[in-house]
């Protein structure tokens, strides 16, 4: 199973339970409804990025997908939390890019979307051969890596919340991947059982086993 597409959400919740202030967050993000399975940073070859919309209408409540997902919590009064998923799409269309998660404390939403971003964008410039500097700002980072014609498309999504006292906050940040239909259906036709197909010696033994068992009763009778 190798993903063709990818859309990105984020969401935030807050109650007075951990658990329940994730149920909420994943409802903001509008995934609540499904089974979620987090993966690591690998986007795969010519997989398209799609619109939340387009890619909620492809898939079913109960339905397990794969994720990469960032979630940070807190229950401390004003404390600064954001949860970031970085992404970086090369240019060759057959290759693989990355999407890196980042799950920050005391970050700005424009801060920890920047790092994600860079972190991506980074990892995928070590496979492609291209030169790091750590010391460089992203921004200049960002400049040389397209400026390379390797690196086709950098992006980040980032929700940033405030603690409250006595209250779980979460907030997270999720790329989730998305099977095409047809793989689906395939999927399932595999796992159906397939009838095996007689040969014709042993549909004539089939036509005559009901005849046979008569006989024998007969016989016993």
């Amino acid at each position: 199973m190798v993903p063709k597409k990818v859309f990105f959400t984020k969401g935030v919740g807050r109650h007075k339970e951990r658990l329940a202030s994730f149920e909420l967050a994943l409802r903001d993000a509008g995934i609540e409804k499904f089974n979620l399975v987090s993966v690591s940073s690998i986007l795969p070859p010519n997989c398209k990025i799609i619109s939340k919309e387009k890619g909620l209408q492809e898939l079913k409540p109960g339905e397990i997908i794969y994720c990469v997902i960032a979630r940070t919590e807190t229950n401390e009064n004003n404390r600064l939390i954001a949860s970031s998923i970085g992404c970086a799409v090369p240019s060759d269309s057959n290759a693989y890019g990355y999407l890196s998660e980042h799950h920050g404390f005391g970050d700005t939403e424009q801060k920890a979307g920047d790092y994600a971003e860079d972190l991506a964008a980074s990892m995928l410039a070590t496979t492609l051969g291209l030169e790091f500097d750590s010391d460089k700002a992203w921004n200049e980072r960002e400049q040389e890596y397209k400026a390379s014609g390797k690196i086709i498309r950098t992006r980040n999504i980032t929700q940033s919340a405030q603690g409250k006292e006595g209250t779980w906050t979460t907030v997270i940040a999720v790329a989730v991947l998305v099977e095409e239909n047809g793989e689906k259906q395939i999927q399932q036709i595999s796992t159906q059982q397939i009838p095996v197909q007689q040969t014709p010696i042993q549909q004539e033994q089939s036509k005559t086993q009901p005849t046979n068992q008569i006989s024998q009763n007969q016989k016993l009778s």
